[in-house]
């Protein structure tokens, strides 16, 4: 009885193609940092939400379209009422929760719930930021200059 070998190609391609599968799973996915580095709804909110518990002021207001409108349980806030909100917390930590987004064309929405954990320095008192999970809606429009929020809506759970 004769037993015939495979043929050398294909021991080649199989050996190639199982040594090249560990790759992926060693460099697994890189949270964007900057917000360049954002490729979809979700990094851009990370990235949002880093640059404000960092106090990055610049990039922050970078992102904020000049007819940015926001909701808020206390009422609604232009552009500059929302970075003059923001620049009061003192956030020390943040995490995002049921994520959602929708791409439109050049158009990205994006809802989750996110829990905070910081204060707001407003009154001089240090008060408590929101520790209940809130529910957020951030639109994201691609414009020459990159991605930026047009509108945000927020809502206690």
């Amino acid at each position: 009885m004769a037993v015939e070998s495979a043929p050398v190609s294909l021991i080649l391609m199989l050996t190639l193609a199982l040594m090249s599968t560990p790759g992926c799973t060693f460099n697994g996915d890189h949270p964007a940092r900057a917000f360049s580095d954002a490729t979809g709804g979700e990094g851009l909110e990370r990235v949002f939400w880093k640059q404000v518990q960092s106090a990055k002021w610049v990039e922050v207001e970078r992102v904020l379209a000049s007819n940015y409108s926001g909701v808020t349980p206390g009422g609604t806030l232009d552009r500059s009422a929302t970075i003059e909100q923001y620049r009061q917390w003192q956030l020390k930590d943040f995490s995002l929760g049921d994520l959602k987004t929708e791409l439109n064309g050049n158009t990205i929405v994006v809802t989750y719930s996110i829990t905070l954990n910081g204060t707001f320095d407003g009154t001089g008192g240090g008060q408590p930021l929101p520790s209940a999970p809130q529910r957020m809606m951030t639109v994201w429009q691609q414009q020459k200059q990159g991605w930026v929020v047009i509108a945000h809506s927020t809502s206690q759970q």
